[in-house]
């Protein structure tokens, strides 16, 4: 090799950095089922230090997509990097000792204390946090000492991310964290996922709700039939529509389409159902222009809804169909 073909300090200074700076890499990911094709050719990039989600409906491919990148599945194709490393080699073990997981269901013992199941998980690593400060983290004090069968769903849901937590992992993985759950839990969960993230660790996280994914996500990855339609941040996402505000809208009588998407502050339209959906770059523009519309028309509204622009309206934009219309 030449001095001229011998790589630099500089080139190899910008590889380990490029390594360092990505915590979970997979391209071309395929899983088939049969004749069903759960993931077909995902490519994503997870950095360290950031919370990644996959948000999309159920039977998007999502739970597939991350139970490939926990090696706990065996892709029929396509190439999976985590924290460097690759699955199906010697290393595996050491390199499950790095994450946490938490499943989409996660069986506990119920005749266990919440206590009792924390020593079990950890008994599974060569190192864990103490049993003390995770049990702290998700504010189960208080149930130390209880079964797991007496817990609440939300109590249980916590105890299933403080078993992920306790190896003191450098990723977390979580599969729809918080499905179920009433508001108040839903929020507990995400404190303790911040919290994580806060301290410098990696989330990857499932979801089909589009207010967790603009809370805890600073990227996201929209799913649907097994592919990445859409990646970006939540505000980028949302600002690709074109619109502040969303307007649904059902009239009385006929009128068509071009007649709304011409209006003063439409950025773009969407009928369904007999129903009229505006994205809407100016409400305050478009809304008395409408009402003049139907006015000179002389239709009447059956229904009108505004709210702002979310994650949800950008899966409508691109499918034509809501999250969760499946």
């Amino acid at each position: 090799m030449t001095p001229a073909q011998m790589p630099t300090d500089s080139a190899h200074d910008a590889v380990a950095a490029d390594a360092a700076a990505t915590a979970v890499r997979c391209a071309g990911l395929v899983k088939r089922y049969e004749d069903v094709v759960a993931v077909a050719g995902v490519d994503l990039e997870v950095r360290s230090g950031e919370c990644f989600g996959l948000l999309g409906p159920n039977g998007a491919g999502k739970t597939t997509t991350v139970e490939i990148l926990e090696g706990l599945t065996q892709p029929d194709a396509g190439a999976v990097e985590v924290l460097g490393c690759r699955w199906g080699t010697p290393g595996d073990h050491a390199l499950r000792e790095r994450l946490g997981v938490q499943l989409q269901e996660t069986q506990l013992g119920e005749k266990l204390t919440v206590e009792e199941t924390l020593r079990l998980f950890a008994s599974f690593f060569s190192r864990s946090r103490p049993l003390e400060a995770v049990i702290a983290a998700v504010e189960l004090e208080e149930k130390r000492a209880a079964r797991v069968g007496k817990l609440s769903g939300g109590q249980k849901q916590r105890l299933a991310l403080a078993c992920a937590l306790v190896s003191d992992p450098e990723i977390l993985f979580l599969d729809e964290p918080t499905t179920g759950l009433d508001p108040q839990a839903r929020l507990k969960v995400w404190e303790v996922v911040e919290q994580f993230k806060a301290a410098g660790g990696t989330v990857l996280l499932t979801t089909h709700y589009m207010e967790e994914a603009a809370r805890l996500c600073d990227r996201v990855a929209i799913m649907d039939h097994g592919k990445v339609i859409a990646l970006d941040t939540p505000a980028r996402l949302i600002a690709s529509l074109g619109a502040e505000q969303i307007v649904e809208l059902s009239v009385r009588g006929e009128l068509a389409a071009r007649e709304l998407a011409g209006l003063p502050g439409v950025s773009s339209l969407a009928q369904k159902n007999g129903a009229y959906r505006l994205s809407v770059r100016a409400i305050g523009v478009a809304l008395p222009a409408l009402l003049a519309l139907l006015g000179e028309r002389g239709l009447g509204l059956e229904s009108l809804t505004t709210h702002q622009a979310t994650l949800e309206d950008v899966f409508v934009s691109l499918t034509g169909r809501a999250l969760r219309d499946e």
